[in-house]
């Protein structure tokens, strides 16, 4: 079998887990974004370093929520600094600040992305947020999370704050998948089962909105015929 097919299987499986393990924690969080939503609050989601992707990978999509607000700080992200997330991450203080500046408050719902679960910004963002009274969903590895100690002056892990847990079942360490006789393990699959993780909390909100008579903002794909003045419409009202 080539190392191709394996590897899918592979990533297959961490899906499968996910079905097999996450449906109740995912159906409670889309609870609280279809609540939220529908009286007059957002959607924000958060993520550092390639845990940013999860959180970009719902905002302005076709088929996604207007009401996604996505905190994408370049400093935290990976494109312009080797490392620089890594450290800023570690940061105390940062998040109440990001925090204030998107304005986010108690009507909103907050879903943090880290594989760890142990660093500062991540864990800040959880305890600060929870203190204006969001609700705050995290998607983090327990396989990780539970071997390590926090960075932060609390001792808590993000599992340990948030109000829903969503495990996206990666391995310790993320890269789980050892290619001939290297040390070094490739294959990472926190960001496959994140996204997946992320645009089913999308569509099972949008289902629950719907069966309550709200109709969800949702945008259409912008490379579609006539889609750009309906997209427009809702770019004017919610941003």
């Amino acid at each position: 079998m080539l190392v191709s097919e394996k590897y899918l299987e592979f990533v297959i499986e961490k899906l499968q887990d996910v079905k097999n393990t996450q449906l109740n924690n995912i159906s409670e969080a889309a609870g609280y974004i279809a609540e939220a939503c529908m009286n007059g609050g957002k959607f924000f989601v958060f993520g550092s370093g390639h845990s940013h992707i999860v959180a970009e990978e719902i905002y302005l999509r076709a088929g996604g929520l207007a009401l996604v607000k996505a905190i994408l700080e370049p400093e935290l992200m990976l494109h312009e600094t080797p490392n620089k997330s890594t450290h800023l991450e570690r940061l105390a203080g940062y998040s109440s600040a990001i925090l204030k500046l998107h304005k986010v408050s108690g009507k909103d719902v907050i879903m943090i992305i880290s594989n760890s679960g142990r660093n500062i910004v991540p864990v800040e963002m959880a305890i600060e947020a929870k203190k204006i009274g969001c609700k705050v969903i995290a998607i983090t590895s327990m396989k990780h999370s539970s071997k390590v100690t926090s960075r932060h002056e609390s001792g808590l892990r993000l599992f340990e704050v948030a109000d829903v847990i969503i495990d996206n079942c990666a391995e310790f360490g993320d890269a789980a998948y050892k290619v001939g006789d290297m040390e070094t393990i490739t294959g990472p699959t926190s960001d496959i089962t994140g996204t997946a993780i992320a645009q089913t909390l999308i569509t099972s909100s949008i289902d629950m909105m719907v069966n309550k008579g709200f109709n969800p903002p949702i945008f259409k794909s912008s490379n579609t015929d006539n889609a750009d003045e309906y997209n427009n419409s809702l770019f004017d009202k919610y941003y």
